[in-house]
């Protein structure tokens, strides 16, 4: 038997308690709507002085690959606050919606300081992977799409029979409910195949995707182990197609 605070939310049963995730998800959509990609702040101006704002605020926060190598010591930092800075509504909404989903149990699993630290230090390495990988672009990379993977990848360790709620294109995006196992390892295969067509230049960056889930998983066997694995009841989890 495992103590109800460690069963994950259920009918009659009380929600995780999760702050850090709450503060996190708070605090990447209060940067958004101040920065100049949410198109609200009127300082930014509008038409091609709001894109040449976007512009100027991605290379300044984001990651740009050929410029983290250099030894600048704000250039070292891009990798941590890339992670609260979004490109777009729905680049936002969609990494929010996977982070509501899956960071909840997550935190309550690992505990508040650690799963902090897990955050935005697998967050980080995502995007080191991705740049060392593309250690020659010039395009800035934004997102907390690599940290929110890893959270993936250790809710698949943690809760494996977790049953997630997905919408499927091909079946008129029906609700069904798969476990975890079946669901975040296809969604990781879609990252492969994906990064494998991938091309220099603006776009998603699949493999900081799958570098973070990889970092995730692996973090939860460490930290956890086999014996200490929580058996997850079902969940409701609602999963859109937008990826993190």
């Amino acid at each position: 038997m495992i103590s109800n605070r460690r069963v994950p939310y259920r009918r009659g049963v009380r929600r995780p308690s999760a702050p850090v995730t709450y503060a996190l998800m708070t605090l990447c959509c209060l940067i958004f709507l101040i920065g100049p990609a949410s198109g609200l702040n009127p300082s930014y101006g509008t038409g091609d002085e709001l894109l040449a704002a976007q512009r100027a605020y991605f290379r300044h926060w984001g990651v740009v690959p050929a410029e983290l190598f250099g030894g600048s010591p704000r250039a070292a930092l891009t990798p941590a606050t890339a992670l609260f800075v979004h490109g777009s509504w729905v680049h936002l909404l969609g990494n929010m919606l996977f982070f509501y989903v899956f960071g909840m149990m997550t935190e309550e699993r690992m505990g508040r300081v650690q799963f902090t630290l897990f955050y935005l230090g697998c967050g980080y390495l995502a995007l080191l992977g991705y740049a060392c990988a593309n250690s020659g672009s010039g395009q800035s990379l934004v997102g907390a799409s690599g940290a929110i993977s890893a959270v993936l990848g250790a809710f698949l360790f943690l809760f494996p029979r977790a049953r997630v709620t997905s919408l499927l294109p091909f079946l008129f995006f029906l609700p069904l409910r798969f476990p975890a196992w079946l669901v975040l390892p296809f969604w990781a295969a879609l990252q492969w195949l994906a990064a494998g067509r991938a091309t220099q230049g603006p776009g998603v960056a699949y493999l900081a995707h799958l570098v973070g889930f990889a970092l995730g998983l692996l973090f939860a066997w460490a930290r956890f182990g086999p014996a200490t694995r929580v058996k997850a009841a079902p969940a409701p989890a609602p999963e859109g197609e937008n990826q993190p």
